[in-house]
């Protein structure tokens, strides 16, 4: 492995970026095997309780740490709970607001779009899986002395960085599930999270059960979600 080079742009360091280049042959053949191993993923609620080694979350986090933001800044804490009481904790709290929603807040036409994939306020899985991801943005930071500071791009930001996290399970042959329950100011106050934080998403991580079902879906077409202008 050759040692890297590095230079100084306006007093900051650089280091030279090496990697494969491949032929156009190979491009398309890792792009196409990509995407097949890719496409395989799917978002499951049945969940094992088999537990996962805590090394392998810390390897997911790291993945998803990878993702590119606004300025660097990687305005993001992942909060790991495999606590069995806390994790009872955000369930009950969790089927609290889904419960509401479900009967009062969504609309017709979302339960109806719904139905395809046979969901419902209960969350049996927030208790079941070994770990539970909790992903929250940073609105700002806190420089040394108290004063805030700003980041840049947050959602986009913590969005790529999720989905790097998403694809990093599907590699570690793991399965998740991206749930939202609204409002989800409740984790802030049971994981006594900072003022400067906010929920973005809830991830339950692990094995599923040895017999799993999911809806049955098709992706779109390449034809209805890219437009080439040449």
């Amino acid at each position: 492995m050759s040692e890297k080079r590095t230079k100084l742009f306006n007093g900051h360091p650089f280091i030279n970026y090496e990697r494969d280049v491949y032929t156009e042959e190979e491009c398309i053949k890792r792009s196409k095997e990509f995407y097949q191993w890719l496409d395989t993923r799917r978002t499951v609620r049945d969940f094992s309780d088999k537990p996962i080694p805590r090394e392998v979350i810390d390897n997911l986090i790291l993945s998803a740490s990878s993702a590119p933001s606004g300025a660097h800044k990687q305005p993001w804490t992942f909060c790991v709970v495999s606590s069995a009481e806390l994790k009872t904790q955000i369930k009950e709290a969790a089927e609290k607001e889904e419960f509401e929603s479900y009967h009062n807040r969504m609309s017709e036409e979302w339960l109806e779009d719904l139905k395809k994939l046979q969901t419902d306020w209960k969350k049996p899985f927030l208790e079941i899986a070994p770990y539970l991801v909790i992903i929250f943005k940073k609105a700002f930071e806190f420089g040394e002395d108290g004063e805030k500071k700003n980041n840049y791009y947050v959602n986009e930001s913590v969005g790529l960085a999720a989905g790097f996290f998403l694809t990093a399970v599907h590699q570690a042959g793991l399965v998740a599930l991206t749930h939202t329950p609204s409002p989800m100011n409740f984790l802030t106050k049971l994981l006594k999270r900072p003022e400067n934080e906010r929920p973005f998403l809830l991830i339950p991580v692990g094995y599923p059960v040895e017999e799993t079902y999911v809806p049955d879906l098709e992706r779109k077409p390449i034809d209805d979600i890219a437009v080439y202008y040449d």
